[in-house]
């Protein structure tokens, strides 16, 4: 479908017009924006010469909207997370273990993919193991950067780290992105595998 890339393209870029109206924190929405930033020119600059699969390129959209959404309410305050919170009487706002979460699903069929097609692994075990790994290191460097951002903008900060009191919230982050590339393998590995074998 060759309308398919720029209709994403499209989709993203109206939803970050619109994440950008009036953010609940303009600082915190500006830090949070700042992977749609680097990802999109990155995407659009490739997409000729190393094309994704399909379902990579819809799990990158579906990742950026978690992301603008969270960057213009604050993943402490989406008013989604605070309906589920109600629910379920939770004692915090899940949007942002929702968030790392997703963290690990979508960056693991990226990694995946790469590591297919740029090195000698193949799907199995190996594979499994790396993409898990690579998904945990970019949750640690994510964890890396709120802490670094905290230590520099102090209460201003606040919003961005996102921790809602929770003293294990890194812990938590780092375990959900894990549970996110584990289930993200299991449940999409065949759906990636026959979309690769057609590139």
């Amino acid at each position: 479908m060759r309308w398919e890339n720029p209709l994403l393209l499209f989709a993203v870029l109206a939803g970050f017009v619109v994440s950008g109206i009036t953010p609940f924190d303009r600082l915190t929405w500006l830090l949070e924006v700042v992977p749609v930033l680097i990802a999109v020119p990155l995407l659009v600059a490739t997409h000729r010469r190393f094309p994704l699969t399909p379902l990579t390129y819809r799990l990158i959209a579906l990742h950026m909207a978690i992301v603008l959404i969270g960057a213009h309410y604050t993943y402490a305050q989406v008013p989604v997370g605070y309906w589920v919170q109600e629910l379920f009487d939770l004692s915090r706002n899940h949007y942002d273990r929702f968030g790392h979460l997703a963290q690990g699903f979508i960056p693991a069929i990226i990694a995946r993919e790469i590591l297919i097609r740029r090195s000698p692994l193949v799907p199995g075990k190996w594979l499994f193991f790396l993409v898990t790994c690579v998904c945990l290191a970019i949750s640690a460097c994510y964890e890396f950067m709120e802490w670094w951002v905290s230590l520099l903008a102090g209460a201003e900060g606040d919003a961005f780290l996102a921790t809602q009191g929770d003293v294990w919230d890194t812990q938590w982050d780092m375990f959900l992105a894990m549970c996110g590339a584990i289930a993200a393998q299991v449940l999409l590995g065949r759906v990636h595998d026959r979309q690769l074998a057609r590139l």
